[in-house]
């Protein structure tokens, strides 16, 4: 195990690598309630995410109260689903767009049990 590390190798790498967008959710491990959200990069978005959150700047008021009550370690990011195929940028946000709608309605519908 004595190789060495070959930096510009391995950024060339990810910035090479193909995004994969789709659908994730934002689940409070203790009660299971989720918020569904969209990216074009589901790879890189977690960790912009969870800054957002920590720095008290999310759009969705009640998952920042959440946040702001439980902490990081009460949630985890969940993929729900990845977009296939090479759609043209306005097809992929439209497509995003309706995507995540109907997983907030999913998840709107099946409301975790009460603990």
């Amino acid at each position: 195990m004595n190789q060495t590390f070959d930096r510009k190798a391995a950024l060339r790498a990810y910035k090479e690598r193909k995004p994969r967008p789709g659908i994730y959710a934002v689940r409070h491990i203790a009660s299971g309630r989720a918020w569904a959200g969209a990216a074009r990069d589901l790879d890189t978005t977690r960790n912009g995410l969870w800054h957002t959150l920590e720095d008290r700047r999310h759009l969705d008021k009640a998952l920042q109260a959440e946040w702001d009550r439980h902490g990081a370690a009460a949630f985890e990011y969940v993929i729900l689903e990845v977009l296939t195929g090479d759609p043209a940028p306005f097809v992929l946000k439209e497509t995003l767009k309706e995507r995540q709608a109907a997983w907030a309605r999913r998840l709107a519908e099946d409301p975790p049990p009460a603990i």
